[in-house]
């Protein structure tokens, strides 16, 4: 049975298919994306969505959406979806889609009368071309289908409208034809496995909606210009491929090409596997020697402290240490560059942040864990001693270590400095976290213990005073009277009462500073005020400024994302934590915790996790289909899962991992 199936029930109703969304990527940066029903609901939607540095640092829509009409006795049915202006749906094509099916390909069965088809699609890796393969099940009579190419060329955060300065020219190409509407673009080619007609009737669809851009206070409706169409008989047993893509390719190649990309992707059979999927979305190759994990989809980058948080689970949890070893070999030197202050990569963002060099060492940590200490000092001990040192000098922009040993962070601009960095419309904190941050000082003690660990001939009396002192002043710091951990602490005295998740980390690292005591009260609170089903949230609803909802304006949303938003990925430390305390009594609590997860992975983003959810019930997705650190962190905490059941002989799962 199908893992992500939906029938014509969910499919015909527009209020729960246009909430299912799908991202497939190429490893390059480009992809592929849209609704379940094909109606694109966002302005970063879209049927091939590729980098083009050149002209921005974001991607581009090129080709917005591809409109299927089948043709039979000379009637033309439609089965495209477009949302207008008015809130008007046309053409309804939804209503003659019989089943979506996501388990390898993305695959929607169609039944218009007496013909039944089948379209199925693949986002070609390492190569900006997308695939459609159409199969005729069912017909009784001639079937002629029609291709209608809808083009957008643009910036994925601006929206096109009708002009009088696009390109209209259309050039032949082997069975096809190639458009390149203004110039600074790449000529985008689209061709079919077999010849077919062009006709080119040429007009503007206006006033396309994206209802995503309403609900976010943006810009919502644009035109898209309209060439013309294909128009191709297609037989039963014999699958007309179309493609689109920024070379001209051999069209005698698509069904074979079509065909690889089968033979590699991983079936989505369960849980374990949808997330397997999707970290492989997220990597990231540029060139051919490089190597990256993107934050996530449909508009994020690289962003230091995402990449090495996420790292673990989406190359060594992932059965794939290839990655780990070619993105470390790529992100070590770039970081030497910036701690030898020499040059900040600008394809890598939030490199300067205070704790990004502390998230390297614990993605090394996982790394050592997983293979052993001596290979792990064998490839990144020397860079481990460098990182410690950088901190030690005192050289970083906003951080220092004072006579406590601990680290304390200042903002010369008001700006974020922690990875709750939601921001102002005038660029300020919303969360204006300075100071001693409780994260930052238990990942510095963590760091310096590793260190320790995994470079003992390195290891000075000077060292083991410095762990020594931070540990004391850890707890003199943070630790308060009512049980859990300031969230930070100013001089002069000024505390963080927040009842925040940060404190997490203090209990969920290899090495915590804190008292066992003391990581019991910090989980039973932990758990009472910030768990979910969907992971834990940003701050406590006892806490004054929570937001239970993270919707509305740009302002609105930036106000709520720390101020009591879930973030799933913060389970990974929690239940890491839970297990490492708790042992055989916190497999069961674990399970039913990753449960709540397992169900995300049929509702917003199919296959993957969301970015963030609502604080209060039914606790709904917000943000980007896809978030690196959240699969990251979940395949992570299914290991953790796996190793306790092993450890304990738990023979009654819940979830299963093959």
């Amino acid at each position: 049975m199908s893992y992500l199936k939906f029938d014509r029930r969910m499919m015909s109703n527009l209020d729960e298919a246009l909430q299912r969304e799908y991202i497939r990527t190429n490893r390059m940066g480009a992809y592929c994306c849209s609704s379940i029903v094909g109606c694109n609901t966002r302005k970063y939607h879209g049927v091939l969505v590729v980098p083009i540095p050149e002209l921005s640092p974001n991607n581009h829509v090129l080709l917005s959406s591809l409109d299927l009409t089948i043709v039979q006795h000379g009637v033309p049915f439609n089965i495209g979806v477009h949302e207008y202006r008015d809130g008007s749906f046309s053409p309804k094509g939804h209503k003659y889609i019989r089943e979506y099916n996501i388990d390898i390909a993305s695959s929607t069965t169609y039944r218009v009368g007496g013909v039944v088809l089948r379209r199925e699609f693949f986002f070609c890796h390492y190569e900006h071309r997308v695939i459609i393969k159409f199969t005729l099940l069912e017909a009784h009579s001639e079937t002629t289908l029609r291709l209608s190419p809808l083009l957008a060329f643009r910036d994925v955060k601006m929206l096109t409208h009708r002009n009088d300065h696009i390109n209209s020219e259309v050039r032949p190409c082997q069975q096809g034809i190639s458009m390149c509407l203004y110039k600074g673009y790449p000529e985008l080619y689209m061709q079919l496995s077999q010849p077919s007609d062009f006709v080119h009737e040429a007009y503007w669809n206006e006033q396309v909606a994206y209802f995503k851009e309403r609900e976010r206070g943006y810009e919502f409706t644009e035109d898209l210009y309209v060439p013309g169409y294909f128009e191709v008989k297609i037989e039963k047993g014999k699958p007309l491929y179309f493609s689109a893509g920024l070379s001209e390719t051999d069209p005698l190649r698509l069904e074979q090409a079509f065909d690889a990309e089968v033979d590699v992707r991983i079936p989505r059979q369960d849980f374990r596997s949808c997330l397997l999927n999707a970290a492989q979305q997220f990597y990231y190759r540029p060139n051919p020697t490089d190597g990256y994990l993107l934050a996530g989809y449909p508009w994020f980058g690289v962003r230091a402290r995402d990449l090495f948080v996420a790292l673990p689970g989406c190359s060594i949890y992932s059965e794939a240490p290839e990655r780990f070893y070619r993105i470390m070999d790529t992100m070590i030197p770039v970081f030497e560059r910036y701690m030898s202050q020499v040059s900040v990569d600008p394809l890598v963002t939030h490199l300067t942040d205070p704790d990004v060099g502390l998230w390297a060492l614990w993605s090394i940590q996982q790394y050592a864990l997983h293979t052993g200490l001596e290979d792990a000092r064998a490839r990144y001990g020397s860079f481990v001693g460098k990182v410690i040192a950088y901190y030690q000098r005192n050289i970083h922009p906003s951080v220092r270590i004072d006579e406590t040993g601990l680290l304390y962070t200042y903002s010369h601009d008001d700006k974020p400095l922690s990875w709750m960095d939601a921001k102002a419309p005038d660029g300020r904190a919303i969360i204006p976290r300075t100071g001693y941050l409780v994260e930052l000082n238990a990942l510095w003690y963590n760091a310096l213990c590793f260190y320790s660990e995994l470079m003992p001939a390195y290891k000075t009396l000077e060292l083991e005073e410095l762990c020594e002192r931070v540990e004391r002043n850890f707890c003199a710091t943070f630790v308060n009277e009512h049980g859990y951990l300031y969230d930070s602490v100013c001089y002069g005295g000024v505390k963080d009462w927040s009842v925040r998740p940060n404190m997490i980390f203090a209990v969920s690292l290899p090495y915590s500073p804190l008292p066992r005591p003391v990581q019991r009260s910090v989980i039973e609170f932990v758990t009472r005020e910030l768990r979910t089903p969907k992971g834990l949230r940003s701050l406590s609803p006892k806490s004054f400024g929570y937001e239970a909802h993270c919707s509305g304006t740009h302002a609105e949303r930036e106000r709520a994302y720390y101020n009591g938003s879930v973030w799933p990925w913060l389970l990974g430390p929690y239940l890491e934590a839970y297990i490492r305390l708790y042992g055989r009594a916190a497999i069961s609590f674990a399970e039913r915790t990753l449960v709540g997860m397992e169900e995300e992975v049929k509702e917003h983003g199919l296959g993957t996790i969301s970015e963030l959810f609502d604080g209060n019930p039914p606790y709904k997705s917000r943000g980007a289909i896809s978030l690196a650190m959240n699969v990251g962190e979940i395949l992570r905490s299914l290991k953790l899962l796996e190793i306790a059941k092993t450890k304990y002989n738990n023979t009654n799962p819940i979830i299963r991992y093959e």
